[in-house]
């Protein structure tokens, strides 16, 4: 009893926050997402339509990002042929577009061809179609138009110049506006804004941040963002307000009799007509109303062909945005760990209309603290006069009336109630009471092959089964080798098969891959479409987790061209692998929610992994590895690729391409590849002559490799506009 006691005033102390408890937080947003997900409309909201930059848009109309002149094309086909009623772009123009050649037609017109009359006055005609910029912001201008920015903190964290690129909007409410209350908006050291061409002419613009809770999922956006004193808007915010007539923001304060010290009041905004509920960050939670798709998504080619029927778009709310992997515009969120950024800013525009966004003000802790003192003190004091089967019966009873009073309060009061510290109080004090540690010592061995059995082998499952106690699904901090794959072409090939000879393809492709990660010690960790996603070093220790993830990649490439003759003659498609593989420190667990967990990692070294994988196609290379893993598997022979900065990460990296393990390499492969980075110093040092005659040598060698041609394009390059003096020789990928 005394235990038990104990237990209700840890609980109160948390619910006072008085005793932080991370573990509640994280049970916590797991029940969030599964109210969430119980409680989903689902269905097609047709209001808003997304214009999606996907795969196919990028196959048709090419590699992203597009000229400026292609955007103002689309922004025609929005409004003049089908009628929009508000545009919204989930991009950043940041950067000039340089795409048309002007500046170098202008150099020529300077320089060599400086006085020739019929040039000079062929460039001053074709100045304006070229001008691609100042053709997209005529485009914009005088049309409900929002453009899309971020805030950062990078250089905040990194110790370096805060990121300030572009020229910001006019801020919705001024310096000063909160002074003298105890409101704590997220605050912001840089952006990264539009052209202040672009931004002039646009009616206005909103921020796309989202703030990620600690699990790395999406499930709130700030609606005001500070920067400089100044308060900005969300993109979402910035399109319903253009869309209601451009009303101003109006703070919304709880009565004043209602205010203690500490407590802001700020509750909602008011946007015209509307009440926007916010927390103590002045962020709102996102109403997802289903999984990916619950938005009318449209190619944006098909806008650009004009094949899209008038309807669907006519007088529509419209997200430009993206859902293709390559360009990384996905997020992790309650309803779907791959989630399209932009479907997240649709629906907090359709909750906003709706007015169902729900709310959580500070009072729902006075609540839940009354909830755990009354269960509490009558479990501790009931329980145990109980026999097993009653008191079973009892917490069982406890437990459905605190969920069905919480869904109740979520569902019809747009209320988020806390329910995580209720429902551990119930169940520590029945396990308490409960000859509990027979059945959990009992249980373990089934426990450990349940909960890992669909990710690792069943060697290692038998392994861990031995030893159940050293084993854990909570998150950690370790050192792993994450590996991820993905189809070149993918949706070329799905879209020229029946979903009946597609679903034989996967599975005859992926069958053998996976076998080969689970034949060298590897855990799956989820499968995306047509990609893998895997990682080596847990759930068990494994000192040669590089070594045994580089296996695995080479032998996934030798098992993929064995099955080559086997698909030609079903008469499917060739397939061909990018491979990324990344050594590094990262977060590993069960993460997910109260209906559905996933054991996985997150942290900077998978990203970069991601990204390494996105670059192979970029390089012409089957797999591409970070020096992390070189270093922690030094049993196979490398080739220096490149040194580059990937989008995301300020430091540079070398990344390299495996070509087998030392001792079954050739020698004339090996050959070749002291040729190649031979050929890479020179390029380094700027030998631009030498590095193109070692480069063209290797092409003899092999010819049609990518890599060496991207190698000679890049001396032409830079043979005619030399890099500044102090060029480090890093590639910088501007794209994810």
């Amino acid at each position: 009893m005394l235990l038990g006691l104990a237990v209700v005033a840890a609980l109160l102390g948390y619910c006072a926050r008085w005793i932080p408890m991370p573990l509640i937080e994280r049970l916590e947003a797991i029940a969030y997402d599964a109210r969430l997900q119980l409680t989903m409309p689902g269905g097609v909201d047709p209001r808003i339509v997304i214009v999606d930059i996907d795969e196919r848009s990028l196959q048709a109309e090419g590699r992203w990002p597009w000229g400026r002149d292609k955007v103002a094309r689309l922004v025609d086909q929005l409004f003049d042929r089908y009628g929009i009623a508000v545009a919204g772009f989930d991009i950043v123009f940041a950067e000039p577009d340089d795409s048309s050649g002007l500046p170098r037609l202008e150099a020529l017109a300077a320089a060599e061809l400086k006085g020739n009359a019929a040039f000079e006055q062929a460039l001053l005609d074709l100045r304006p179609r070229l001008q691609f910029d100042r053709l997209l912001a005529d485009r914009l201008r005088n049309r409900p138009v929002v453009l899309g920015y971020y805030f950062s903190n990078a250089g905040a964290l990194g110790g370096v110049a805060d990121l300030a690129v572009g020229s910001l909007p006019r801020p919705v409410l001024a310096p000063g506006t909160f002074s003298g209350r105890n409101i704590r908006v997220t605050r912001w050291a840089g952006y990264g804004a539009n052209l202040p061409e672009l931004q002039a002419a646009a009616t206005s613009a909103g921020h796309f941040n989202q703030l990620t809770d600690t699990d790395g999922v999406a499930r709130r956006v700030p609606m005001l963002a500070e920067y400089n004193g100044a308060y900005y808007e969300a993109l979402s915010l910035a399109v319903v307000r253009l869309l209601l007539g451009s009303p101003e923001i109006q703070p919304g304060y709880a009565a004043e009799e209602t205010l203690s010290q500490g407590y802001s009041g700020l509750e909602w905004l008011n946007v015209g007509p509307l009440r926007l509920p916010v927390d103590e960050l002045v962020t709102s939670y996102v109403p997802y109303r289903g999984q990916r798709g619950s938005f009318t998504y449209v190619s944006a080619t098909d806008v650009l062909a004009g094949k899209v029927a008038p309807g669907i778009l006519e007088k529509r709310v419209v997200l430009v945005g993206t859902s293709a992997p390559g360009l990384f515009d996905l997020r992790s969120t309650p309803v779907s760990p791959v989630y399209p950024g932009v479907e997240i800013h649709a629906n907090l525009i359709a909750g906003m209309l709706d007015g169902n966004i729900r709310q959580r003000p500070p009072y729902v802790l006075g609540a839940e603290f009354l909830l755990l003192l009354g269960t509490g003190l009558l479990l501790v004091f009931w329980l145990p006069w109980l026999s097993p089967a009653r008191a079973t019966a009892l917490a069982a009873a406890v437990m459905a009336l605190t969920i069905g009073l919480n869904v109740v309060v979520w569902q019809y009061g747009n209320l988020i109630l806390p329910i995580a510290s209720s429902l551990l109080m119930i169940g520590l004090l029945y396990a308490f009471n409960m000859a509990w540690g027979f059945f959990v010592e009992a249980r373990g061995k089934r426990q450990i092959t349940g909960l890992f059995g669909q990710y690792v082998p069943p060697e290692l499952v038998d392994e861990m089964a031995r030893n159940p106690d050293r084993f854990s699904m909570e998150g950690e901090s370790r050192e792993l080798t994450v590996l991820f794959t993905d189809v070149r072409g993918f949706t070329t090939i799905s879209e020229g098969l029946d979903p009946k000879a597609l679903s034989s393809l996967m599975n005859t492709f992926l069958t053998p891959l996976t076998r080969i990660i689970y034949r060298n010690r590897g855990t799956i960790d989820k499968y995306m479409g047509d990609a893998i996603m895997a990682f080596w070093g847990a759930p068990v220790d494994d000192p040669d987790h590089a070594s045994h993830a580089v296996a695995a990649a080479l032998e996934m490439q030798a098992a993929l061209a064995a099955l080559q003759p086997e698909f030609k003659e079903r008469g499917w498609p060739p397939i061909k692998i990018g491979v990324g593989l990344n050594t590094g420190r990262v977060s590993v667990g069960n993460m997910g929610s109260e209906l559905r967990l996933a054991y996985t990692v997150m942290g900077d070294a998978v990203n970069l992994a991601s990204r390494l994988e996105g670059i192979t196609k970029e390089y012409g290379a089957d797999i591409i590895v970070g020096e992390s893993v070189c270093r922690a598997a030094p049993g196979f022979h490398y080739v220096e690729v490149d040194r580059v900065r990937v989008k995301g990460k300020e430091e540079p990296v070398s990344i390299y391409e495996p070509i087998g393990r030392k001792g079954d390499v050739p020698q004339s492969a090996l050959d070749e590849a002291a040729l190649f980075q031979k050929a890479v110093k020179l390029f380094r040092d700027q030998n631009w002559d030498l590095a193109e005659v070692q480069l063209l040598n290797l092409q003899k060698l092999s010819p049609g490799r990518k890599l060496y041609q991207l190698y000679l394009d890049r001396v032409t390059l830079y043979r005619a506009d030399p890099p500044p003096a102090d060029w480090d020789g890093v590639f910088v990928f501007q794209t994810k």
